[in-house]
């Protein structure tokens, strides 16, 4: 069974800081392009960053690039989002993918609040 599990939202205060990682399961993890999305309230799923599977690319979404780091970890099957500096534009869900020619899993979101 796939499995994709985010974990680390939160609520934090505008300029903090928050690690959200996604444990997977079920499929071959380390051949598998991994991707970070959100979405907010009202607004489209969009993609935030993405790490090549050997880790050695990555990309980001302009808005956030200089303040969020994707890394993973394929001896631990998981992929980590570290969001420094954050804003209150960055509240919203936060969803794991993973991605190979057609076939896509997605997580089950974790909550990221950026509140004082």
């Amino acid at each position: 069974q796939v499995q994709l599990v985010e974990s680390g939202g939160g609520l934090v205060q505008p300029g903090g800081s928050l690690r959200l990682s996604c444990a997977a399961s079920g499929f071959a993890f380390s051949i598998y392009y991994m991707n970070w999305y959100r979405q907010a309230p009202g607004k489209e799923r969009d993609l935030v960053a993405g790490i090549s599977t050997d880790g050695s690319k990555t990309n980001y979404v302009d808005s956030v690039k200089g303040r969020f780091t994707i890394s993973r970890d394929n001896a631990k099957n998981t992929v980590y989002l570290e969001m420094n500096f954050l804003k209150p534009e960055d509240t919203a869900v936060y969803y794991c993918n993973a991605k190979r020619s057609f076939i896509t899993y997605w997580g089950q979101g974790t909550q990221v609040t950026v509140s004082s």
